[in-house]
């Protein structure tokens, strides 16, 4: 009897021992917190996370032994989302010094942004982004363009292919175009990157069109970018290089009937759209200098650059600029008529602010964009699709990231209040996961004053 219970004994010890031994030393617990699930806007309440090597290991309604995890958070009271992802941001290249573009990198991460596509790309990236993925530099996970092909940098089709193929060569993500590309030389870039298999993504050059745009396959056409001068009809257009700011000259000529027929293309032919409305609210906005320079995170921003920011602004909009507040209310109603039109109807929107553009504080120039749709008319839950499972969607990694699930990368922000009732709630940030590893409040609070103090000097 007596070898019996020795017998069991032993088992149960080495039972306990090797359910223990299971544990990672590095494993993380968030207990009791509250899941926002970005496909549905349902919400799974008091939910236990384990998190380890970087993945969402499971997500339990209960656990048995909470106290054998050594890291710990009490997610009580509090909800987690995935990562938002900036799909226009920039990134700093020389001769900018490396402290300011790891400041930037983190002024992304300190917002909840743990996923951005830079949109004027250069060699250096190339190395950020190997760092990002290696986990040598505290990043969002990063995808990075090409340097910009435009008028000036491709002028002739054989040039435009000999750049094609350097870039897709080299590894960038895809292509970024700029404006004042001829026709002629478009074909030839469309041509070789089809013959490489990179995308390209980016602004409508004037002598491409809308049209034509949408037919070559663009991965994203950004700010909506050529949309409203395809809503004017061609014999009301004597010279379309009169179209000014992404066609705002053109607004009082727009026929909006015609904004299903170029949506039903766009869907037609899979092109997502990046709005970037917070540019034409802020920038190219009826609002002053001053008053954006009063907001609160422009005291991340180095002085020389919100000078430059202030001098940019009233050049745009400023008393000698002719810029007409009238009709740009005609003109940002046509915006959010195109935009709300492209979510319903559209192959769909993806979240990007163009930050740092002017008066675009990066990390923080998302929540003005979560703003500008909003007053289009998105609901929370198509807005937070638009920076989450759309974004891995188009990146064809849905296996990846993207939602809060078993077995994808631990990206993700913990908030006090529910993002699908408000949206608000996206700035009361509690911590960021990055891949697994864990950003605090406090922490980012104390990052974020140091970067506020080098900006002062």
């Amino acid at each position: 009897m007596k070898n019996f219970i020795f017998i069991c004994l032993s088992i149960l010890i080495l039972s306990c021992t090797q359910s223990q031994e299971k544990i990672s030393p590095t494993a993380l617990l968030i207990s009791n917190i509250n899941v926002v699930d970005v496909r549905d806007g349902s919400i799974l309440e008091a939910r236990n996370i384990i998190i380890d090597s970087g993945r969402f290991i499971s997500i339990s309604g209960q656990l048995k032994n909470p106290k054998i995890y050594k890291n710990q958070i009490d997610g009580a009271g509090q909800f987690i989302l995935p990562g938002l992802s900036e799909m226009h941001a920039h990134i700093p290249s020389p001769p900018t010094s490396p402290t300011r573009v790891e400041e930037t990198l983190f002024l992304y991460l300190s917002n909840g942004i743990t996923t951005i596509r830079g949109m004027l790309g250069h060699p250096s990236h190339l190395e950020l982004r190997e760092r990002a993925l290696s986990g040598d530099l505290l990043s969002p996970r990063i995808f990075t363009s090409s340097p910009s092909l435009n008028g000036n940098s491709v002028q002739t089709p054989e040039e435009a292919r000999q750049k094609v193929a350097a870039y897709a060569s080299a590894g960038y993500d895809f292509l970024k175009i700029h404006p004042g590309i001829r026709l002629e030389v478009f074909e030839a870039l469309v041509e070789t990157a089809d013959q490489e298999e990179i995308p390209f993504a980016g602004h409508v050059p004037v002598d491409v069109g809308i049209i034509r745009a949408l037919e070559s396959g663009y991965a994203t056409i950004d700010h909506i970018d050529g949309f409203l001068e395809g809503l004017v009809p061609p014999e009301q257009i004597s010279n379309p290089n009169d179209n000014g700011f992404f066609g705002y000259n053109f607004t009082q000529l727009v026929d909006t009937t015609r904004i299903p027929g170029l949506v039903e293309l766009s869907k037609k032919k899979e092109v997502w759209v990046v709005p970037t409305q917070s540019l034409f609210e802020r920038w190219f906005a009826p609002t002053t200098a001053d008053d954006m320079l009063a907001q609160s995170e422009m005291k991340y921003m180095p002085k020389a650059t919100l000078q430059n920011w202030r001098e940019r602004k009233i050049q745009a909009t400023g008393d000698q600029s002719g810029f007409d507040s009238e009709i740009w209310e005609e003109f940002i109603n046509i915006r959010k008529k195109l935009l709300t039109s492209i979510q319903d109807n559209g192959y769909g929107l993806l979240l990007g602010s163009d930050a740092p553009q002017i008066f675009n504080v990066p990390g923080f120039s998302i929540h003005r964009e979560i703003e500008g749709m909003v007053r289009a008319g998105l609901s929370p839950l198509e807005i937070l699709q638009s920076g989450t499972i759309n974004v891995a969607r188009y990146l064809n990694m849905e296996d990846r990231f993207g939602e809060i699930k078993e077995g994808l990368e631990a990206d993700a922000i913990l908030i006090k209040g529910n993002p699908i009732q408000d949206l608000g709630a996206l700035k009361d940030i509690q911590g960021v996961l990055v891949r697994g590893q864990w950003i605090s409040a406090e922490e980012i609070d104390i990052r974020l004053k140091e970067i506020e103090n080098n900006a002062s000097k």
